[in-house]
């Protein structure tokens, strides 16, 4: 994330990079949150076998997987990181992503807990920590040729995707939750206090000296896509009006949207998916819409996880997902909660711009560009139908989970080449 001080006939333009799952994204604002340009460039995840993916790769994966690539190396970052020592030189990283890394770092005391950091990272040393909107360093000349931004341009630090959205869209104040549509759904609520709750993660917040509660999901847009991909490569446009043709509740057909295990809150790797109900009268819409309900029951179940820690005070949604228009209304009427939806959606890329504003002075710390453009409301009709489905869905995984696992065991190479 980068800002250009003006000068002369010059104005004040800030840039946000987004690093996502399947593409990087590019923003490029004035001092009031006015967009002025995007730019996104797709790219693809790989996932070679059960269990493993391209990205998310830790420490001691690396070592005890590929002992040979962790011997040779000397840095580590988060992606964030990466661009910022690319651009800087600097060897940083922010105390939100420094916080996912359990048991690297200590939260509650925002530093390296640096006896099991040096016991894990072994030869790696460690980066220098920093809040998400600092000043870390300048744009080198290197850099400056590779990219065309300026040299001498201020870099804050930055920090990963759902927390840089969140802050994009007004999710400061303890109580704010952020509910991010994307190929997985992932939840921030902004922290009073430091609290912890085996479901969920506590990290560190943008802001200094403050908390988040996360959770997410391992499938959501993914599972979308996954459908259209088996069922004929339909367009977008057409499975939505498949799928608003079918009633809430899918004519009783209910989804487990466990495709890629699930994360918040039963942490199992091993899940699946699974579809009830089916019957010859069931078609394709009835699967779409079973399954954006699905991962609605998904997010009743992790809402309510977040409930016992601390309830949520004002929710706002954002991501790609919210052009679909069953999606974000089936999650209100799942959970009974109005979601608060921006004018502006751009999503991590523009909380890196408002970021560096912030960082370089451009802007007060309570800046915030957010403009409400819509509620959606939960349908009270829909409720007592909703909670009666929502029971028999949570009863699935837990009557299915032994024979969902025995059946696992069996997608793998190894069995297949048998």
């Amino acid at each position: 994330m980068t800002a250009r001080r003006g000068y002369g006939d010059r104005v004040d333009v800030l840039l946000g990079i987004d690093i996502g799952t399947g593409s990087t994204k590019g923003v490029l604002t004035d001092a009031s949150g006015t967009v002025l340009a995007t730019e996104t460039s797709p790219h693809a995840m790989d996932l070679p076998r059960p269990g493993w993916a391209e990205v998310d790769a830790e420490a001691v994966w690396i070592h005890r997987n590929e002992p040979a690539v962790f011997a040779r190396a000397g840095m580590w970052f988060g992606s964030n990181s990466y661009i910022t020592a690319k651009l800087t030189g600097e060897y940083v990283l922010d105390h939100h992503t420094a916080s996912q890394c359990d048991p690297l770092y200590n939260t509650s005391s925002f530093d390296w807990n640096h006896e099991w950091a040096q016991r894990i990272c072994r030869h790696l040393p460690l980066p220098r920590l920093a809040w998400p909107d600092e000043v870390v360093g300048t744009v080198t000349a290197a850099a400056a040729a590779a990219t065309g931004i300026p040299a001498g341009t201020p870099v804050v630090t930055g920090t990963v995707d759902a927390l840089a959205e969140a802050f994009s869209v007004g999710v400061r104040d303890p109580g704010d939750l952020m509910l991010m549509y994307g190929s997985t759904m992932f939840i921030v609520q902004v922290a009073a206090d430091y609290h912890t709750d085996p479901a969920l993660w506590t990290t560190a917040g943008v802001e200094r000296g403050t908390y988040a509660l996360a959770a997410g999901t391992a499938t959501a847009g993914s599972l979308i896509d996954w459908i259209q991909n088996v069922t004929g490569n339909a367009p977008f446009d057409e499975l939505t009006a498949e799928a608003m043709a079918v009633p809430p509740g899918s004519d009783g057909v209910v989804m487990l949207p466990y495709l890629a295990g699930e994360r918040t809150p039963i942490f199992d790797p091993l899940a699946r998916g699974i579809v009830a109900g089916l019957s010859l009268r069931h078609g394709r819409g009835h699967l779409v819409r079973a399954a954006y309900e699905g991962i609605a029951f998904g997010v009743r179940e992790i809402l309510e996880v977040f409930d016992s820690a601390a309830p949520s005070s004002r929710v706002v949604a954002v991501g790609g997902g919210l052009r679909s228009p069953i999606w974000a209304q089936a999650v209100s009427d799942i959970t009974g909660r109005t979601q608060l939806v921006p004018e502006q959606t751009i999503g991590a890329s523009f909380g890196g711009a408002l970021m560096a504003a912030v960082g370089v002075g451009l802007l007060p710390r309570s800046a915030d560009w957010t403009r409400i453009a819509r509620t959606i409301e939960p349908d009270p009709h829909r409720a007592s139908m909703y909670h009666e489905l929502y029971r028999t869905w949570r009863e699935m995984y837990q009557t299915t989970k032994h024979q969902i696992h025995r059946l696992t065991a069996m997608d793998s190479p190894e069995v297949g080449r048998r």
